[in-house]
């Protein structure tokens, strides 16, 4: 889980409730889980007040019919292939699960991930490389991914993931680490990756390892909401022996092109089908993906737009401007690089602002400020921003190239 909030072990309980969450455990494993989660919170204290003047200058975007790009080149549509005839059910073994300790989901994920083939790293060994900064509330997937290459390992980072493809990889005995949307009562909504280990037609459900509440079963139906707020990014992660079985499951999405022109059909339909703050961010970030920035900058405007789903942010400030959940930019940055690559810098320093006043150590924000700062000539303020998005991760290549640049 990515989010500064202490969680006792009984709102864990009612926001697995809320969620078609099943846990399921020997009565060791609950001893367990007791202990770990009392002993141990896994978020980090919520950061010292900030005086709410100066406010963050609002957010009052103007809403834009959006208009889907047409990529200078379209590729071809998948061709047909005969539907794998899948198991009722599946389970993947010999995978190990680990209770997360202080926000550790990033890192505790893509150790169990990588314990499927062998590996004995855990939390204590990846989290230094992950997380330099104990104030860190972020580990993106492209963060999880490097990690696992610079281990030998295959990766295959997407959105636009779907069922069969889950069912069709756990029933080739592969596990898969899914970014979704968490809900607590009292903390509100976060990010948090889980790692998918099967699933079971007959009861319409996926199992999942979850480094915060232990191994847990997710109805399809439920578990696709929450997965939907992060477009249904998957990360795949499997040694190279596994190449070409990996490949055969892919089958078409083994062409990136291929695999981003259906991720963004599928997004302008079902933008237009719910029509909310979601499916424009999911929408918009596709757009991003094809090259089209202004576009998706356009798409991104009537995410903020939107009304709120309090469903998915029952604990969102009063001073949060727009449609999205207001931690949604502590994790996706589609609309900070839209904004940024159309020349809206004021719009990014709002955007990121709104950031760092609930989480100052948050590095992306301050590179994405950095790269505002830099396209408004203040260039002073920007090698600032570099230099404090460095300290925080000292590894930050994209910071680091950009700040030699300047």
């Amino acid at each position: 889980m990515r989010s500064p909030a202490l969680l006792v072990t009984a709102a864990l309980l009612v926001g697995a409730a809320a969620f078609g969450v099943t846990r399921f455990q020997s009565g060791a494993e609950v001893q367990t889980t007791a202990v770990e989660q009392s002993a141990v919170p896994a978020l980090p204290p919520a950061p010292e007040p900030v005086e709410p003047d100066p406010a963050p200058e609002p957010v009052t975007p103007t809403p834009v019919q959006v208009q889907p790009p047409t990529p200078e080149v379209t590729p071809a549509p998948p061709a047909a292939t005969p539907p794998r005839a899948l198991p009722a059910r599946a389970s993947v073994s010999g995978v190990r699960h680990e209770y997360q300790r202080l926000n550790n989901c990033g890192p505790v994920t893509i150790g169990m991930a990588l314990s499927r083939w062998g590996s004995a790293l855990n939390q204590s060994d990846i989290a230094p490389k992950l997380k330099p900064s104990k104030g860190d509330v972020n580990v993106s997937p492209e963060e999880l991914a490097a990690f696992a290459r610079a281990q030998g390992m295959d990766v295959h980072l997407a959105r636009g993931g779907d069922r069969a493809l889950l069912r069709s990889l756990l029933a080739s005995g592969i596990p898969v680490i899914v970014e979704t949307w968490f809900v607590t009562p009292d903390s509100g909504g976060m990010g948090h990756y889980r790692l998918l280990t099967g699933y079971d037609d007959a009861t319409g459900q996926f199992s999942a390892l979850d480094s915060y509440l232990g191994p847990l079963r997710m109805d399809y139906a439920k578990f696709d909401e929450l997965w939907r707020s992060f477009g249904r990014t998957f990360l795949i992660v499997t040694p190279p022996s596994k190449r070409a079985a990996l490949a055969g499951v892919l089958d078409w999405r083994s062409n990136r092109a291929q695999e981003q022109a259906r991720t963004l059909r599928v997004a302008e339909r079902e933008a237009e089908r719910r029509n909310d703050a979601v499916g424009f961010l999911t929408l918009g970030q596709a757009q991003l993906d094809a090259g089209d920035a202004r576009a998706a900058a356009r798409t991104f405007d009537r995410a903020f737009a939107a009304t709120p789903d309090r469903t998915l942010d029952p604990t969102r400030p009063a001073w949060v401007q727009g449609g999205l959940p207001w931690r949604a930019l502590w994790y996706s940055f589609g609309p900070l690089e839209a904004y940024t690559r159309t020349g809206q810098y004021a719009r990014v320093l709002t955007l990121t602002g709104a950031v760092l006043r609930s989480v100052p150590t948050h590095e992306e924000a301050h590179y994405w400020r950095a790269r505002a700062l830099t396209g408004l000539g203040r260039t002073a303020e920007a090698q600032a921003a570099y230099h404090e998005a460095l300290r925080l991760r000292p590894g930050y290549a994209e910071a680091r190239q950009a700040l030699a640049a300047l």
